[in-house]
């Protein structure tokens, strides 16, 4: 006889279940008619009659209420048995069910929640678990839908009876809203997501005491629908306002953090045929045969970009919900770690990765031994020490992550995650999940960054660099070389080997050290000589050797300098004859100034941009920008690749200066660049010492000195070389393209073009760096674009910023302060300013630029930017306000100007603090009127 309740193929055997209940159905189909007996049925019959009328229930929905009137009448044991049939219907067949039978389902789960029959509440989280996330097909969508209108409807009766149930659908319901809210324009799905946040909402407000008993995962799903303006106010009264949820107890985000969730969550989202196959994958299946079944799961459950959204709880899954025993552990069967491993490998979408990072790390955070398990954080670990060396990139990803995390999530509550890492890390070594952390700490294959931060967490230093606190505050056109105190950024610096200089070869290109008794170049001003002198012999120098060359090219450059300091020397000289004797002279000798670099040998011996004479006249200019601007206009009117090669200079000099910093010292050691290949540095950085103690030792000499450099000031040199570059690209466009309505913007372009066609090798970091030192400029380059790239290009600067040190205040005030900017213009960028602002934390410095926008363009901006942080962030907000109106009070004092004369604070940002403090009683007379004079205190 065919089934009227499955689906099942010929080439398929009979499926157990179905075959008992139909074959009770036929057995006792003749009881099932009225009139019923009235006698009592033994256990067996008793058992037979309930798989017989389940079977009738789903098969003949035209004698529904005739088989509910006969189980009525013959239960005997709270509905018990008949419940737990219908549960292995849906655990073991909900798939293959006609869709008759499942309508049915759902009308008998209503009846038996009015009867409250035992086990109810087992149906419903079954019924819950078919829903399958990332799924959009109509059957689907119906489950998703029919379920959420029964806990609606049936709300009393289910919160009398069975109110857990209730946080299982909550649970099953937000995971659910965060890939419902993903599509938008669809009419169905609008009303469906309607529902879900209606009832999710209901939930959270009306019984929140409830919710406490999911723990901490709540706030990990709830976080993903902080956009959806529902859970926004619900995410404000969490943080700001906990009493409006009226739980006797609950006064802080924390105490969820401290739950640990229990795995019946994660077995939600789960369906009972996934946890089936990945249950025997990582209990039967042998290590090494793992990866036809991973294949096989992945097109089983995971075809589809849609389905990615399931990683993060199949992690979450594998982390809390199977915790293999200790014979299975110490066995070759498939461990854990390789199947979470594996799928990490399919996420295409970094948005899906993160949240797969965060689940597999969650528990991490708020680790604490007396209360979580130390098999829920096993399998991050144990990813991370196997990876190396074969799979490094997840080594790196998994730790930059959790370092990511430890900087950024919640920094009201950092205490907490600080402490539960370190735990987790303690508790892991302690209980032997790892011999040792060294493997981590002093791998050759990790990253020096990592392995620094990493060590510094683990020995209980405070974590991170020391940033500075304000934003750098160079004008645009000018930057001198920042004061470098003797006693604590430079230590002494010893005396060079004698006769021990870096030269180049006779082609000008390579730098190495040669023996040569060429006198190192005075330092007193009686011993300069005039400049004239100089020009006249500099090619009778340049051909004696290249060492020489170059050595009377910076004595040169010394004496031009001081005569522009000097106006009692006698001897004078133009400009333009001075930059076209080098240029000339060093022609002659086979060697042209300002080449483009493609044309040079590819060679490590020969780079032209550390010790040639074009990175000596480069260098030159950083640290003497106006004295040297007209010579480098002079080259530049000649067709030489000015620009290109500054820009150039100046951005390997950043990569180079991030490649230090990554060491994690808050001194640059020489000799740990030296070994570390960071050649241009080190040249800058000697060029800079010997510049500002007012010595004119040979830079060369200078590479074998040794001498550490506080890492503020080489941040403040790679400024001052991007400084030196815009300041070039002003003048140039004044001096040079005034006739050809050429913007800085077109001229950054074509130098970008340039330079990416040179160094390809450090292409990503060239673009970064322009990025990070000349955000305005950058900015200032998209907004001729149309509409859509001007959006994807702020997606992708908000993705850039979650990972890269740009400061945002930097953009900030380097760009959006510009009093010439036209709002029409401008518009898409503000809306990109006001997202990544309101995702970035209230920082002094962040704060500070907000409110130093300008009124007359920005016209509300600012307020709704505050009004933002008020909601995310209050006391982090408030706390950094009163630090700048403290710096601004300070600042005006110390200028001696009124406020309307010198700097002006945001109009709406004012009187959005004036509103807050009024609507909330608050007096806040102290800090406005520190920020605005016209502003009375409060008596």
């Amino acid at each position: 006889m065919a089934s009227n309740l499955i689906r099942v193929a010929s080439y398929e055997a009979e499926n157990q279940i179905e075959l008992s209940l139909r074959q009770a159905f036929e057995l006792l189909e003749p009881k099932l008619r009225p009139p019923f007996a009235l006698t009592i049925p033994d256990q067996q019959e008793y058992d037979q009659l309930n798989r017989a009328i389940v079977y009738g229930f789903l098969c003949e929905p035209h004698n529904a209420k005739t088989h509910i009137k006969h189980l009525h009448a013959l239960v005997t044991d709270g509905y018990a048995l008949f419940v737990h049939l219908l549960v292995k219907v849906v655990q073991e067949l909900y798939t293959k069910l006609v869709d008759s039978v499942k309508k049915q389902l759902i009308w008998v789960a209503k009846e038996m929640i009015d009867v409250s029959g035992v086990g109810v509440d087992g149906l419903l989280v079954c019924l819950l678990r078919q829903i399958v996330g990332g799924d959009f097909s109509e059957g689907n969508l119906w489950l998703c839908s029919e379920l959420v209108r029964i806990f609606l409807a049936k709300w009393d009766c289910l919160l009398e009876e069975e109110p857990l149930v209730l946080t299982s659908a909550l649970y099953t319901y937000l995971r659910l809203l965060a890939d419902h809210c993903m599509l938008v324009n669809n009419a169905n799905l609008e009303a469906l997501k309607q529902l879900e946040i209606d009832f999710c909402v209901k939930v959270l407000r009306e019984q929140f005491h409830l919710c406490l008993r999911i723990g901490r995962d709540l706030i990990r799903v709830l976080q993903d629908l902080a956009h959806v303006p529902e859970f926004r106010a619900i995410w404000k009264d969490l943080v700001l306002n906990p009493s409006k949820f009226k739980t006797p107890g609950f006064s802080d985000i924390s105490q969820f953090y401290r739950t640990r969730t229990s795995s019946r969550y994660s077995l939600l989202r789960i369906t009972p045929e996934m946890e089936t196959q990945l249950r025997f994958l990582l209990t039967h299946v042998k290590l090494g045969t793992q990866r036809r079944h991973l294949e096989w799961f992945t097109k089983k459950f995971l075809c589809g970009v849609e389905r990615e959204t399931l990683l993060s709880d199949i992690v979450r899954f594998i982390c809390c919900a199977h915790h293999p025993t200790n014979e299975i552990i110490q066995s070759d069967v498939v461990p854990r770690w390789v199947a979470i491993g594996w799928l990490m490998g399919l996420c295409r979408k970094n948005h899906v990765g993160a949240n797969m990072k965060l689940a597999l790390f969650y528990d991490w955070l708020f680790f604490d031994e007396r209360v979580d398990n130390i098999m829920n954080i096993e399998p991050a670990m144990l990813l991370m020490v196997y990876s190396i060396p074969r799979c490094i990139d997840m080594t790196h990803s998994l730790l930059e992550f959790l370092f990511l995390v430890l900087d950024n999530y919640d920094l009201q509550h950092n205490d907490i995650i600080v402490r539960g890492v370190s735990s987790a890390f303690s508790v892991l070594l302690r209980k032997g999940v790892i011999q040792s952390l060294d493997v981590l700490t002093s791998s050759d294959a990790i990253s020096p960054f990592l392995r620094e931060r990493l060590g510094r967490f683990l020995s209980g230093r405070k974590m991170g660099f020391i940033k500075d606190l304000q934003p750098e505050n160079f004008p645009h056109n000018f930057l001198t070389p920042p004061s470098l105190p003797n006693s604590s950024c430079v230590e002494t610096v010893a005396p060079s080997l004698k006769g021990q200089l870096t030269c180049t070869q006779e082609d000008g290109f390579a730098t190495k050290p040669v023996d040569s008794s060429v006198p190192s170049i005075v330092t007193s001003e009686r011993q300069v000589v005039s400049a004239e002198n100089l020009v006249q012999n500099f090619g009778e120098k340049i051909k004696k050797s290249c060492v020489v060359g170059h050595q009377t090219l910076e004595e040169e450059l010394y004496s031009f300098l001081n005569f522009n300091n000097q106006k009692t020397m006698s001897g004078t000289i133009c400009n333009e004859v001075l930059s076209s004797t080098i240029s000339k002279e060093f022609e002659l000798n086979g060697y042209k100034i300002f080449s483009l670099l493609q044309y040079l040998p590819d060679n490590l011996d020969c780079d032209d941009e550390v010790g040639s004479a074009t990175a000596l006249l480069i260098r030159a200019c950083i640290f003497s920008q106006p004295k040297m601007q007209d010579m480098l206009l002079s080259w530049s009117r000649n067709g030489f690749s000015v620009g290109a090669r500054l820009l150039s200079y100046a951005s390997r000099l950043a990569y180079e200066a991030s490649m230090a910093d990554c060491l994690g010292d808050t001194m640059v050691d020489k000799d740990s660049a030296k070994s570390s290949d960071l050649p241009l540095l080190i040249f800058h950085i000697d060029g800079y010492i010997s510049f500002v103690q007012g010595e004119k030792e040979s830079s060369f000499s200078a590479l074998a000195s040794t001498a550490k450099i506080d890492n503020k000031v080489v941040s403040q040199l790679v400024s001052s070389a991007f400084a030196a570059y815009r300041s070039f690209l002003g003048c140039s466009r004044t001096m040079l393209h005034k006739n050809d309505d050429a913007s800085l913007t077109k001229l950054l372009i074509s130098d970008l073009m340039s330079c990416a066609e040179w160094g390809r090798k450090r292409l990503k970091s060239l673009f970064c760096c322009v990025f990070h030192h000349l955000p305005d400029l950058s900015i200032e380059s998209s907004l001729d674009w149309s509409c859509l790239e001007q959006r994807n290009f702020w997606g992708l600067i908000r993705s850039e910023l979650a990972v890269s040190k740009v400061q945002l205040e930097k953009v900030i005030l380097e760009f959006f302060c510009s009093d010439e900017l036209d709002p029409k213009r401008v518009a898409i960028a503000v809306e990109g300013l006001l997202t990544l602002c309101c995702c970035r934390a209230p920082t002094p410095e962040l704060v500070g630029a907000i409110m130093l926008l300008p009124s007359n363009v920005f016209q509300d901006f600012a307020a709704a930017v505050l009004a933002t942080w008020a909601v995310s962030n209050a006391t982090m907000l408030f706390d950094s306000l009163a630090d700048f109106s403290e710096k601004f009070d300070s600042m005006t004092r110390d200028s001696n100007l009124p406020n309307s004369a010198g700097i002006l604070v945001n109009h709406s940002a004012i009187l959005w603090l004036f509103n807050n403090f009024d609507a909330k009683g608050m007096n806040g007379s102290d800090i406005l009127r520190k920020l605005s004079p016209d502003i009375p205190g409060k008596k």
